[in-house]
């Protein structure tokens, strides 16, 4: 099968001991017969994975309005079935093969079968149900598909948990599940099916590659009557999925001899419809395509929606040819001119709440249906302006709406969820990709295959590439503080352990002490143990920080101190291994650290009263660390600091990531933003801690920092500061100055600096030394704010912030 990545269940262990066997009634005509999904993987011998049906009743057992669907072992929250359509029947005592998603290893080829689709199923562990209907199953526990009607046969295998009973044993890339002899169904998996050499039978009884080409004389190159724009129609899946096409014409536009290989082939005749693409990409497998650009081609096969991904994940599909039969007609023929894309329109996707995949495209009104309509069609861009940096995989991502929400560095600012800025497009190169930054342009024409990919959805597939033309964009270097002033900065330094090359600590050094100008207090992200993602017990930081704070000394800045909890082992999220958290480095020259003892990774602070004022009962101490809200995520660390006599309470944060979040660009709009539950909780319970030191002193100074890992108009920014209590500084710059990290083409905030709103005297400052730039110490932006702390009294604070401004201005 194509790689897909993994997908990782939820309370795997609770499901596993508590499921009900699922029970479909014994089928007297039409079941699964084999299962098998170690198709093209490491030591297998066939190339694809299938799924055999058989038919052991006396009549024919039509399949038409029938799937097969696949859903992973021990399914999670967002765990979704992924189906192939059927057409046609099986013969009383006969056989039909549906062939599923194709790897690159193994040497032999599936007999001709009767459906294709694109199923990644796991070569050891998982479900296939036999489906009366094309519609994605919703039951993701034994019990709820034993009450599903609509499942007609169910297979579980190794260690699924929706299964007939007991299910069968674990399959490998060698070995699949097949029905014992008789077809037995006794709604027990493992007693119904051995474990064996997978031997696959398509409807005609054959048993090996041949016989299966659709075109009875592969020799005639007569056009058949199906068109490209019959394969792609109307709407997102094509309305020939899984059914054999013959002969379909076509010019070679582009072709691709490595990753996933095939060729475009453009109908030269297009029709009327705007929403019918007109070009189609043909999947060739593990061999490299023999046309050339500008071949007239006749194309045979079968038509697939292959899901990057895998079948299970949000993403969208792209249209295919598989296992096709080509006859080149003439060479040398004129290419069809690309379309040129710009300015497409700004609404992004149909949002029905569901899934989009079956709805008419409207690519007048929508950017992404303007994408999906030109799907598989050579496309051209003209000046292409970077809004996102190119990266290691040949990658870059452009504008088409040069205009949309453009910030002041050439970025495309995303500023709301209903802007999700429809004029981003991602590039795909073969060769070398010129290192890009934000701002710089690709001048000229750049020409390609459009396509649907992993990480981005809609991309260009370069074949030729516009000249690549720098804005030489700068890192930016803060103001300098006055001495009155506090400085507060927030870091994530992705990853870091002693083991990075020092060059690594030594730009992000250079970025402290430079782009940063050494701020009094650093509030760190990412700091992984003495020896990163090696497993093996540690968690210890110290030689991490020893490391940082030297280099930052040898780039003229402060000995930095620090202060943080060694979490406990593998229960902080992160980089298996690595035991990631937050920390603080302090300037002991500027500023003095409160030490309470007896913090650890379980004992939670608590706010105290000391002399009337608030004050932290463990510093640095863990908020509420027990609390279901930080399971596999870090641990916020609190702080208190003293500055010229004033108490300033400070938290490191690094709330959990948005991994099982839905594609904002993929089938189900508007996506399924499910990690935005667990933050939630988190800024719930940060944000009571600070009313705990609000209710002892209301004129307490309080600066949460660190990487929330969410945007500005997110549920947990608003639950922080939806009361004015705090203030979030990122909101203090203009709407399109927004962003902290560069994400798929979209400048967006991930990192915070909010403070109490009795801090009134402030600057604050997104210095950008790294999201937008190809070369990268870290893919985040660090903040800093430069404050002066409020003595608790407003009449006070005027008499002191003037003395101080006099002081300030006499040592200039």
């Amino acid at each position: 099968m194509r790689p897909t990545l993994p997908v990782v269940g939820t309370a795997v262990a609770a499901l596993v001991l508590a499921a009900v066997p699922a029970v479909a009634a014994p089928s007297a005509d039409a079941l699964i017969s084999e299962v098998y999904g170690g198709g093209g993987n490491s030591g297998a011998t066939l190339t694809q994975d299938f799924v055999e049906l058989a038919n052991k009743g006396t009549a024919s057992v039509s399949l038409d309005g029938y799937s097969v669907q696949y859903i992973s072992a021990s399914p999670g929250a967002t765990t979704q079935w992924g189906v192939t359509p059927l057409t046609g029947s099986i013969a009383p005592g006969k056989t039909y093969l549906v062939a599923e998603a194709k790897g690159t290893g193994g040497t032999v080829e599936l007999p001709a079968p009767d459906a294709v689709g694109t199923l990644a199923m796991s070569a050891t562990n998982g479900t296939i149900a036999l489906v009366n209907g094309t519609t994605a199953l919703t039951c993701k526990t034994a019990a709820d598909c034993a009450a599903d009607t609509r499942i007609k046969d169910l297979v579980g295998f190794g260690t699924a948990v929706v299964r007939e009973a007991a299910a069968t044993g674990a399959l490998s890339n060698t070995t699949s599940a097949s029905r014992k002899t008789g077809l037995p169904d006794t709604d027990d998996n493992s007693a119904d099916f051995t474990v064996g050499a997978p031997s696959p039978v398509n409807s005609k009884g054959e048993t090996t590659p041949g016989g299966g080409d659709p075109d009875p004389d592969p020799e005639d190159p007569t056009p058949g009557d199906k068109r490209i724009r019959d394969i792609q129609g109307v709407t997102r899946i094509s309305p020939l999925n899984g059914q054999k096409v013959t002969n379909v014409p076509g010019v070679v536009t582009g072709t691709r001899s490595t990753g996933d290989r095939g060729f475009w082939i453009q109908d030269t005749a297009p029709d009327n419809d705007p929403r019918t693409s007109e070009g189609v990409f043909v999947y060739t497998g593990g061999s490299a395509p023999t046309v050339a650009v500008g071949d007239s081609v006749v194309v045979s096969g079968t038509i697939a929606e292959y899901r990057p991904g895998g079948e299970t994940g949000s993403n969208q599909t792209l249209t295919e040819i598989t296992t096709p039969t080509t006859i080149t007609v003439s060479k040398g023929n004129p290419v069809p001119a690309p379309v040129v894309v710009k300015n497409v329109p700004a609404g992004y996707l149909p949002a029905p709440g569901g899934s989009i995949e079956q709805l008419p495209l409207e690519p007048e009104k929508y950017g992404l249906d303007y994408f999906e309509s030109l799907e598989g069609t050579l496309v051209q861009v003209d000046d292409a302006r970077v809004v996102g940096p190119s990266n290691t995989f040949g990658e870059v991502w452009v504008t088409v709406n040069p205009d949309q929400n453009r910030n002041l560095r050439g970025g495309t600012t995303y500023t709301g969820y209903d802007q999700a800025n429809s004029g981003r497009l991602k590039i795909k190169t073969v060769g070398t990709l010129p290192a890009a930054n934000v701002g710089d342009v690709f001048a000229g024409a750049t020409v390609g295959a459009l396509e649907y990919t992993n990480f981005g959805g809609y991309t260009l597939a370069a074949l030729a590439l516009g000249t690549h033309t720098s804005s030489n964009l700068q890192r930016e270097i803060t103001a300098q503080q006055k001495e009155s002033e506090l400085s507060v900065a927030t870091y994530n330094v992705e990853n870091l352990d002693p083991s990075d090359p020092q060059e690594k600590f030594d730009r992000l050094a250079d970025g402290v002490t430079t782009n940063l100008r050494s701020p009094d207090v650093v509030v760190l992200e990412e700091i992984q143990d003495n020896n990163g993602a090696t497993n093996d017990g540690v968690v210890a930081a110290d030689q991490t920080l020893q490391k940082f704070s030297d280099a930052i000394v040898a780039k003229g800045g402060p000995r930095y101190q620090w202060r943080q909890i060694d979490p406990e082992n593998l229960k902080d999220g992160g980089e298996p291994g690595g035991n990631i958290r937050v920390g603080f480095f302090f300037n002991p020259q500027r500023v003095s650290f409160v030490d309470r003892p007896g913090g650890d990774f379980k004992t939670p602070v608590q706010v105290v009263k000391k002399n009337g004022r608030a004050a932290l009962s463990l510093s640095p101490g863990r908020i509420d660390p027990l609390n279901d809200a930080w399971a596999s995520s870090r641990k916020p660390l609190a702080g208190e600091f003293k500055f010229r006599g004033r108490t300033v309470f400070v938290v490191a944060n690094h709330f959990n990531s948005k991994g099982g979040d839905e594609a904002i660009h993929g089938r189900n709009q508007p996506p399924n933003r499910s990690s935005e539950v667990q933050r939630a909780k988190q800024a719930a319970a940060l944000k009571a801690f600070t009313e705990q030191i609000r209710a002892i002193d209301k004129g307490a100074n309080v600066v949460l920092a660190g990487d929330l890992n969410d945007y500005q108009f997110s549920p947990a920014l608003k639950a922080l500061t939806g009361d004015g209590n705090l203030k979030a500084l990122i909101e203090t710059l203009p709407a399109n100055e927004r962003y902290s990290y560069v994400f798929e083409g979209n400048s967006q905030t991930l990192d915070h600096l909010v403070m109490s709103k009795n801090i009134t005297r402030f600057s604050y400052d997104v210095v950008r030394i790294n999201a937008e730039f190809a070369d990268q110490a870290s893919d985040h932006d660090p903040q800093i704010v430069r404050a002066r702390p409020s003595t608790g009294d407003a009449n006070v604070d005027r008499i002191v912030f003037a003395l101080e401004d006099l002081i300030d201005c006499l040592k200039k």
